[in-house]
């Protein structure tokens, strides 16, 4: 049994809740948090999130995070706030989407918070924070130089955590993610349209796509393509309640904002998923050159040295293998249900 496990499992039952829970990353962590006995109330609007991505055993309310005040209490022991837009591309087309959802909703949370005497905090950050890193592995103290409006939103709550844990006394764990993946059970990659690449080589294992693009072939690596940081999607629920149990101890203080990486501090190419997909499935996987996606650094990799001495986070599923097995699984069960 992991460090990560066998803290968490020692926690008392507590309420929290859980904004963006039915989405990807959110629908697993809500799931971990009832698998360790806690309540659990997920928010969703479901402009992107799914119904069927609710744990049973949770409350579900559907509403935006700009309305937590309706259903925030004293009764919360804290909150895990997923409820953002992060799709790149639409980020830089309609910016304003962006800073009023992502922005201008975290604002209002923190209000209802602070308003009910909730001081706990755990935000779904991102590594998209720092932009194009000039050096890996990407630690904490790297300049954070967003490209998209995306990475500046999330960027601009970071620092609004920041000022209410010092005026206030929140205490709060902010997680910037690098590239997640897998799934845990029947909770995975429900995206629509889908832009991650495991998922999208899957669906041509599956043959809902004819082949799957590579985007450069010619970057400075061992096989020409980008090298991408991958954190199974379990894990990453790990770090969750591992930050949930630090601010209970009491070493993550009322008025601390820490904030920490999350990856496996190992890289793997396009390639070397495409090859691990080809394996774990046995299926055929067509591949494509195209050019280069603007923006996109060589390698990106995280250093998660921060989340390891302050949370006591180790990854216990940094194989490739085993996380494109877990996202096969799912996939093939959305198949069979014919979603």
């Amino acid at each position: 049994m992991t460090t990560s496990r066998s803290h968490s499992s020692r926690s008392h039952s507590k309420r929290y809740l859980v904004t963006g829970g039915a989405g990807y990353v959110g629908s697993v962590v809500a799931a971990h948090l009832l698998e360790r006995g806690h309540r659990v109330t997920v928010l969703d609007d479901l402009s992107t999130g799914f119904r069927a991505g609710v744990p049973a055993g949770a409350e579900f309310v559907e509403g935006r995070v700009q309305d937590a005040a309706r259903w925030l209490d004293a009764s919360y022991d804290g909150v895990l706030h997923f409820a953002a837009f992060s799709q790149v591309g639409e980020s830089v087309a309609k910016p304003e989407k962006y800073w009023e959802n992502n922005v201008g909703g975290t604002m209002a949370l923190l209000a209802a918070m602070r308003t009910a005497g909730v001081r706990r905090l755990v935000f779904s950050s991102t590594a998209a924070t720092y932009g194009e890193p000039a050096a890996v592995p990407v630690t904490e103290a790297a300049p954070t130089v967003p490209t998209s409006p995306y990475g500046a939103s999330k960027l601009a709550v970071d620092h609004m955590i920041g000022g209410e844990c010092a005026a206030h006394g929140l205490a709060a764990v902010s997680l910037r993610y690098f590239n997640v993946a897998g799934a845990h059970g029947g909770f995975g990659e429900r995206h629509d349209p889908e832009s991650h690449l495991i998922p999208l080589v899957l669906q041509v294992a599956l043959g809902r796509r004819e082949a799957i693009s590579v985007h450069g072939d010619d970057y400075p690596t061992p096989d020409g393509t980008c090298v991408r940081d991958y954190i199974h999607v379990a894990d990453l629920a790990e770090a969750h309640l591992l930050a949930l149990d630090a601010m209970t101890a009491g070493t993550v203080p009322a008025g601390e904002h820490l904030i920490c990486n999350l990856g496996n501090g190992n890289g793997f190419s396009v390639r070397e998923v495409i090859e691990t997909v080809r394996k774990v499935t046995g299926h055929p996987v067509p591949e494509l050159t195209a050019p280069r996606r603007p923006g996109d650094p060589a390698v990106l990799v995280a250093s998660a040295e921060a989340a390891r001495e302050r949370l006591g986070w180790i990854p216990s599923r940094p194989d490739l293998a085993d996380v494109v097995a877990d996202a096969w699984a799912f996939a093939r069960l959305r198949e069979e249900e014919g979603a």
